[in-house]
């Protein structure tokens, strides 16, 4: 099934400047390989060398944060939106 995938400004280079981009998968997981075969440059981005989510990325699956869904396990329905956040530290 296909779902669409929002792209945070600065991944959107990786996939040729689009803020939104469509994958194919019925897992999180899979989608990230459709999203990688894709765009190959977001790769290094989105997972580790072992192939794990990175720890730097949020994933929302809907609303919904797939830590708690099983992370690349997170089955994906038709019509689902996956948004990818970095994660952001700092500040005082």
């Amino acid at each position: 099934m296909s779902v669409d995938v929002r792209l945070p400004t600065v991944l959107r280079p990786a996939a040729g400047g689009q803020a939104t981009v469509t994958a194919e998968g019925a897992t999180v997981g899979e989608i990230f390989e459709d999203l990688v075969r894709q765009h190959p440059g977001l790769r290094d981005q989105l997972l580790t060398e072992t192939g794990d989510l990175h720890r730097h990325l949020n994933v929302f699956l809907n609303d919904d944060d797939i830590r708690y869904l099983g992370k690349l396990d997170a089955k994906v329905g038709e019509s689902d939106t996956l948004t990818l956040m970095p994660a952001v530290a700092g500040g005082s």
